[in-house]
């Protein structure tokens, strides 16, 4: 398998890319010599920082499936390619209500909905450049859900099921999928808790920490992996526990039709 990795003339898509993880991530990916686009709702606010981080900025709302197309035909069309899409646009819940289902559709459809969308609009471009990367921002909520916020959960659960399901078919297209998992973070998503995390002494990732693991996941990362990301432990493929097998009627261990696996496991 090969596929470009962070060097210059590389060209990389952000979606989300003005928030917390996105600036980081553009820093280090400018240091590197990439060419750096960042997709995000549109504002002069983030225009501004697109362009204090001497980045290209498009306007995108992820929730759309035919503006996520045009995105990336623009980016081809002004840099010739893509090499790396880092689907990281984001929302969490605010509600206090057990369930509130307005808001819990509104991050699905950011979360996980996005994802899905910004996945089928990258591959194409991915394949005509040779290969490239799909680094998904989940977060640890996807691996231990959240009480206090089921539509975050979900979608981030979604996310790394998504990810793990799509991952082994890219393979053969040169395209190494990965998702990025991490705790709590220094970003503007807990604004609304920050006091209680400082009140407690508990430790917060930087956005800096995450961004290098976003790095680490385009060069090097496992096709299908979750990265867990958190303070003082740094970023780890998470080991999922796999499910009892079905037996057969003699009480072997019965094996998945062809049709279900992988072209590559075929």
């Amino acid at each position: 398998m090969t596929h470009a990795i962070p060097t210059p003339g590389s060209v990389a898509l952000v979606t989300g890319g003005t928030g917390g993880f996105g600036r980081a991530l553009t820093t280090k990916l400018r240091e590197r010599g990439v060419t750096v686009v960042l997709a995000d709702l549109d504002s002069e606010r983030n225009r501004g920082v697109a362009a204090d981080l001497g980045a290209q900025f498009v306007v995108l709302d992820v929730t759309d499936r035919a503006a996520n197309r045009a995105v990336v035909a623009q980016v081809e069309a002004e840099h010739g390619r893509l090499d790396a899409a880092f689907l990281n646009a984001g929302i969490a819940g605010s509600s206090r209500d057990v369930l509130d289902v307005d808001e819990f559709l509104r991050v699905v459809g950011v979360d996980l909905l996005g994802v899905v969308y910004g996945t089928e609009a990258a591959m194409p471009a991915l394949r005509r450049a040779g290969g490239g990367a799909i680094v998904v921002t989940a977060s640890l909520a996807g691996l231990s859900p959240m009480a206090t916020d089921p539509g975050y959960s979900v979608a981030k659960g979604g996310a790394v099921a998504f990810v793990r399901s799509l991952a082994p078919r890219l393979v053969e297209d040169g395209i190494t999928m990965t998702a990025i998992c991490p705790g709590f973070a220094d970003t503007a998503i807990i604004d609304p808790i920050r006091g209680e995390f400082e009140a407690a002494g508990f430790p917060v990732l930087t956005a800096e920490e995450v961004a290098d693991a976003m790095v680490g996941a385009w060069a090097s990362g496992e096709p299908g992996a979750a990265y867990v990301i958190q303070p003082g432990v740094g970023a780890l493929p998470y080991k999922f526990k796999g499910v009892p097998s079905a037996k057969t009627a003699s009480g072997e261990t019965a094996v998945v039709p062809p049709a279900l696996r992988p072209p590559s496991l075929r």
